[in-house]
């Protein structure tokens, strides 16, 4: 059995943004030298998250709009305080919310080498409140 671990950087430009980052899981599969196994894919972000999606502009926009409205950016969020164990105001309850309704995780299965994904569609890591540089780890197993 062999496991490979790859560590992916996902730097968001916006607020609100679908980051595409379906050729660097496919580079990290072919790199593994795994043939048969799977690819799992995730985020270490509580307010970030992982989808797969056509990976067609319209469809983000309405992901990205009907995320925005399940989790407005202003709202009387409980989380939207002050935090003792942070010691400071929390202000991104709306994207730990949209985190948990866009799940933080996808995996595929691996055959001949290669992500088998379904044709069109690509894994996404979305950034909901503020723009930051995101770790996903990349994990393949398999022989």
């Amino acid at each position: 059995m062999k496991i490979k671990l790859t560590e992916l950087t996902v730097q968001t430009r916006k607020d609100r943004e679908l980051v595409d980052i379906t050729s660097e899981v496919e580079r990290a599969v072919a790199q593994s030298v795994v043939s048969a196994g799977l690819v799992w894919v995730m985020t270490k972000h509580t307010s970030s998250g992982i989808l797969v999606t056509e990976g067609l502009p319209c469809l983000e926009s309405d992901v990205l709009d009907h995320l925005g409205s399940l989790a407005p950016d202003f709202g009387d969020y409980h989380h939207n305080r002050y935090l003792e164990i942070d010691g400071r105001v929390a202000f991104n309850a709306p994207a730990h919310l949209k985190s948990v309704l866009t799940g933080y995780f996808a995996y595929f299965p691996v055959a001949g080498a290669r992500s088998s994904r379904a044709r069109g569609s690509g894994s996404t890591s979305p950034s909901s409140t503020a723009r930051y540089c995101a770790v996903t780890p990349v994990q393949v197993i398999g022989e």
